[in-house]
């Protein structure tokens, strides 16, 4: 499919290919309603780079999305993501990520499928391109891998079986759960029925105590 314009969206060229669309360089600080809702369903791959987005709530309405570019936008440590069981690849270089062991556990936890992650010149990837030594780039290195268990590569460098080894040797404790949503859904769902349960037993015994009518 050739490239379309946006009748909405007048300053902005939507280019969609199949299933990959792509939305660079539109001033977006979010993905449009009407792209959603003519889109939403067919997107496997999204170029959003060079934009001001931060909050990533709106994959919530891209249900198969497998590949995310975000590159030069505003996304942060603290990003707001919903869970993206079949993203394999996300780009998030020149963005402001700052803490990285908090990044990663939103990744981990939205993210189960994820193969292929690039946080260049992000505050918590350090490297020769924003003065980090190369010990604090091996370092990173194996966090993340210990971090994400899944991954093949890492910022276009593919992760070795000596890195993964090294990884859990440095990071035994960093365990991951590929499926925490699953388990807290269980936990709620388990604490709902007991809730019920015992708000119905208060009430029955209210019932018991309560006098008969016309008494």
């Amino acid at each position: 499919m050739g490239a379309q314009e946006n009748p909405n969206l007048p300053s902005m060229e939507v280019r969609v290919c199949t299933t990959r669309l792509s939305l660079a360089y539109s001033d977006l600080t979010d993905l449009p309603p009407d792209v959603i809702a003519k889109h939403g369903n067919s997107i496997l791959e999204l170029d959003l780079s060079h934009n001001k987005i931060s909050d990533l709530r709106f994959l919530m309405e891209l249900p198969n999305i497998r590949s995310l570019v975000l590159d030069h936008n505003s996304v942060t440590s603290q990003v707001k993501m919903p869970l993206c069981r079949d993203l394999h690849t996300l780009w998030v270089n020149h963005n402001r990520i700052q803490n990285l062991g908090f990044f990663l556990q939103t990744i981990a936890k939205n993210c189960p499928s994820l193969r292929i992650l690039s946080m260049m010149n992000n505050e918590a990837a350090p490297s020769y391109f924003n003065g980090g030594t190369y010990q604090q780039y091996v370092d990173y290195r194996y966090f993340v891998i210990s971090s994400l268990p899944n991954l093949e590569v890492l910022d276009y460098s593919p992760v070795t079986d000596a890195e993964t080894r090294e990884a859990k040797r440095i990071y035994p404790s960093r365990m991951f759960d590929p499926e925490p949503e699953a388990n807290l859904r269980r936990k709620l769902i388990k604490k709902k029925k007991k809730g019920k349960k015992q708000k119905s037993t208060a009430e029955d015994e209210e019932e018991l105590q309560m006098p008969a009518t016309g008494i």
